[in-house]
């Protein structure tokens, strides 16, 4: 059985992990907590995600709720995730966290702490994704230079970060594919009279709306064709799931930092 402790138990993603851990078998939920001073703190986390009670309260402290977990489990913010990860490496506990918006120097800190702990870190932890990223690589190589690639992805409206950590991940898997550097090649936006595109650009374009759970389009644009890719999400228990397999997965592996293509056993495939 692995143990996990949840952070942000009381937020969107934090409270649908602790109610799947009710029912994904294997997982047991061991510790929850929020930010100190949150209005749910010391309130029970089954109760708060709509399962009933399932006798682990929210902790205003990592550390306390880590005690008796193997695993922590975290969806919250960059700055949150960094502390977090500090308390799971003072306790010696494994990482899953499927944050977003992590700065260069942020991830730097994140591989400096799966030195001591493993840490599976991913953008997004749907299969359907993990596969897919694999399906752009190959229809990225074969089309080659002679197809634009755009990319499109939408989110609700309260999401913090953009472009989504999803769209990048696929944009660096086109980018490896076709033998370009992401970090001169990409375009965040176009306005006014920019010029003609160029054969080496890969754009990416967010949306922000309403409830939309997530949904991203791989545009490549041909000569009398296109090839459009998309994925949606309909719901966020997608990603739940897959960091509990994740959680399941990263208990006892040596310290490391892994993504979900680690997980789900798709490195070196294809």
């Amino acid at each position: 059985m692995v143990r996990i402790a949840v952070a942000g138990a009381a937020g969107r993603m934090g409270s649908r992990i602790v109610a799947l851990a009710q029912e994904v078998e294997g997982v047991a939920l061991a510790g929850a907590f929020e930010k100190a001073g949150h209005p749910r703190a010391g309130s029970d986390a089954g109760e708060v995600a709509g399962v009933g009670p399932v006798g682990v309260s929210i902790e205003e402290s990592a550390e306390n709720a880590l005690q008796g977990a193997d695993v922590l489990v975290d969806f919250t913010h960059p700055e949150g995730t960094l502390l977090n990860v500090e308390a799971a490496v003072r306790t010696g506990k494994a990482v899953v966290t499927g944050t977003t918006g992590f700065s260069a120097e942020d991830l730097q800190k994140i591989a400096r702490a799966a030195q001591s702990v493993p840490c599976v870190r991913a953008a997004n932890m749907s299969l359907g994704v993990n596969l897919l990223l694999k399906v752009l690589a190959d229809i990225a190589r074969a089309l080659g230079d002679d197809y634009d690639v755009e990319i499109l992805e939408a989110h609700h409206r309260m999401k913090k970060d953009a472009p989504s950590g999803t769209a990048l991940m696929m944009a660096e898997a086109v980018a490896r594919a076709l033998g370009r550097d992401l970090a001169q090649d990409a375009v965040y936006a176009r306005k006014g009279i920019v010029g003609e595109r160029t054969k080496k650009e890969i754009g990416i374009q967010a949306l922000r709306g309403g409830d939309i759970v997530g949904e991203h389009t791989v545009l490549f644009a041909g000569q009398g064709e296109r090839v459009e890719v998309t994925h949606r999400a309909s719901s966020r228990d997608t990603f739940a799931r897959g960091a509990l397999r994740a959680a399941l997965w990263v208990a006892g592996k040596p310290a490391g930092l892994y993504d979900m293509q680690d997980v789900l056993g798709l490195k070196g495939k294809g």
